[in-house]
């Protein structure tokens, strides 16, 4: 049984589930819609044999210990449906928190394959301690400040032509090239802020599956090519191939993340240098794999098989 968390609705889930299906594997969907009709029993012993416990979803009830792996891809269930509607400090909100924490406590203590599991999942809410991550495997990283300090800013951005700042969180935010002159840096000090020199070039975007690499060449003039319409810029994406060591640095990167699917976001400058700004540990692969070339299949088949051929 493969167990699938999150919401139909998200692109990632819903094409694993197709892919899944397509295959013929058994699925168990825990909708985070249904989080109030759904309920989670748990048996954690003293690390000798499997962790036991129940899985209800509705009138749908599973035996945990017969799911062989997990695609998590919750969102924050306070904001969703009858649990946003009751509020933040309601028994619903109470009680999805609660089925949360069990089930992510489930996906970290399983022998399940996980993708991917919270505590590797966490390195992505340091982006500091994952740059230095990246750093080891070769690829460069741009000069960085963190600080709340407005003339810390000014000395740092003094020494580049162009400034880019972005969340130092997991938290998605978009990423957006100082305005030397903006009111807003007095909010700096109440906000932790992430300043990067920019850099010029080309994007690309790896995703990791288990052992296969895919990668996509972004082609775009806005500071974050993600809201590139919203930035007044197009946006273009083709498959392409990595040269050299670059796949195998990739692969090598993303296991020492402890993430069978990861997504590295990359950048080739002029000069022919590459840099690594981050690696997603939940990448919404399906931005990238608009006609389903291949990475969805291979998410399902690393669940099912635990490697991809």
């Amino acid at each position: 049984m493969i167990l699938l968390w999150g919401l139909l609705q998200d692109a990632p889930l819903a094409r694993v589930r197709a892919e899944l299906e397509r295959l013929g594997a058994p699925v168990f969907l825990v909708d985070q819609r249904a989080v109030l009709d759904s309920g989670i029993r748990l048996e954690v012993g003293d690390g000798e044999g499997p962790v036991r416990g129940e899985l209800t979803v509705g009138r749908s009830t599973i035996d945990l210990t017969e799911v062989t792996a997990a695609y998590a891809r919750p969102y924050d269930a306070w904001r969703i449906g009858a649990v946003a509607r009751a509020g933040r400090d309601s028994a619903e909100a109470r009680h999805a928190a609660r089925f949360d924490d069990s089930l992510w406590l489930w996906c970290e203590l399983t022998a399940a394959r996980v993708v991917n599991r919270p505590s590797r999942m966490a390195g992505n809410s340091c982006k500091p301690g994952q740059a230095e991550r990246i750093r080891r495997h070769g690829f460069r990283v741009p000069h960085t400040l963190l600080t709340t300090d407005a003339d810390a800013l000014r000395s740092f951005a003094a020494g580049y032509e162009r400034v880019v700042y972005k969340s130092v969180s997991g938290v998605r935010s978009v990423v957006s090239e100082l305005d030397a002159d903006e009111e807003r840096l007095a909010d700096l000090a109440w906000c932790p802020t992430q300043f990067q020199e920019h850099v010029p070039g080309v994007d690309y975007r790896v995703h990791v599956v288990g052992d296969r690499v895919f990668c996509t060449r972004v082609q775009s003039g806005a500071t974050d090519y993600r809201y590139a319409a919203r930035q007044g810029s197009e946006l273009g994406m083709a498959p392409a191939s990595l040269p050299d060591d670059l796949p195998e640095r990739c692969r090598e990167l993303a296991a020492d993340l402890g993430l069978p699917l990861a997504g590295i976001d990359l950048r080739r400058t002029p000069d022919h240098e590459w840099y690594c700004f981050e690696v997603n540990p939940s990448p919404a692969f399906t931005f990238y794999d608009r006609h389903g070339k291949g990475i969805g299949a291979a998410v399902a088949r690393l669940l099912r098989d635990g490697e991809v051929s």
